[in-house]
């Protein structure tokens, strides 16, 4: 099955009720997948999968693989819900990938039947038409709004105040705390230190990170934004947002309880 990271595990954990116990949704979408500079998968009938506490999954029609590029790797896991599954080792050139792709033999859900997917992290590139996604398909049941706000937002930490401003983006995603995506030059990027932190979201893009310094105490990665955010969220482009589970934020002058969420 798809591999999950700890930050998209909380995600999901998070999020689990947002999608039905198990759909797969014939997307109309041309679908690929690239590996060793070569299309391994191109279908236009790909099965988006959709089930509650794993991430979206591409499950290709097996005509629509280049399967001499595939070869069993004799390696079978059962799959909760779904039956045994086979796995395939995907060889392109020089390029190897173990393990990189399941099938089920005898699957309980019958829509799988004839069907292969691929470890999303282990092939190189992912597109959906001409546009590359990144981290996990896109789920449909997952929105994300960016609203302009006039609302004064403050950030406050270990008693220092580290931003201030009233014109924040607010971005709303479905299952997870309201975000305050705020202009660098309304916060004290002076106590800011960019981190070797990056992570992908199939909704946002890849956000960099900073910790804050106050009072000698480092506060790691509690500072994230996207300097090339996807079109769908362009209006939190190179603006920065706290967690406002770890900081004292304030809304209009008033301290905001901060809320329960995997961040906590």
């Amino acid at each position: 099955m798809a591999q999950i990271t700890d930050r998209q595990k909380t995600e999901i954990e998070w999020d689990q009720n947002a999608v039905p116990a198990f759909t797969a949704i014939a997307g109309g979408r041309r679908v690929r997948v690239i590996f060793g500079g070569q299309t391994v998968a191109d279908s236009r009938r790909a099965l988006l999968v959709l089930e509650r506490q794993r991430l979206p999954v591409y499950y290709f029609p097996v005509e629509d693989v280049r399967r001499e590029w595939l070869a069993p790797s004799g390696h079978q896991e059962a799959h909760s819900g779904h039956g045994a599954a086979s796995y395939w080792t995907v060889t392109v050139g020089k390029k190897n990938a173990q393990r990189a792709a399941w099938s089920y033999d005898k699957p309980e859900h019958a829509e799988l039947a004839g069907h292969l997917a691929f470890v999303f992290q282990k092939m190189d590139a992912w597109f959906e038409e001409d546009d590359e996604i990144f981290a996990h398909p896109r789920s449909p049941y997952h929105r994300v709004d960016v609203l302009n706000s006039s609302r004064r937002v403050k950030v406050v930490i270990d008693g220092e105040p580290v931003a201030e401003s009233d014109r924040p983006r607010i971005l709303i995603e479905t299952g997870l705390p309201p975000r305050y995506y705020l202009p660098k030059v309304d916060v004290r990027l002076d106590l800011l230190t960019p981190t070797a932190t990056h992570t992908r979201c199939p909704y946002k893009g890849e956000a960099s990170y900073w910790s804050v310094t106050v009072n000698g105490k480092e506060h790691k990665d509690i500072v994230w934004g996207y300097p090339a955010p996807l079109s769908e969220c362009s209006r939190i482009e190179n603006l920065v947002c706290f967690y406002n589970e770890k900081v004292d934020l304030y809304l209009d002058g008033e301290l905001q309880e901060r809320p329960k969420s995997p961040w906590s």
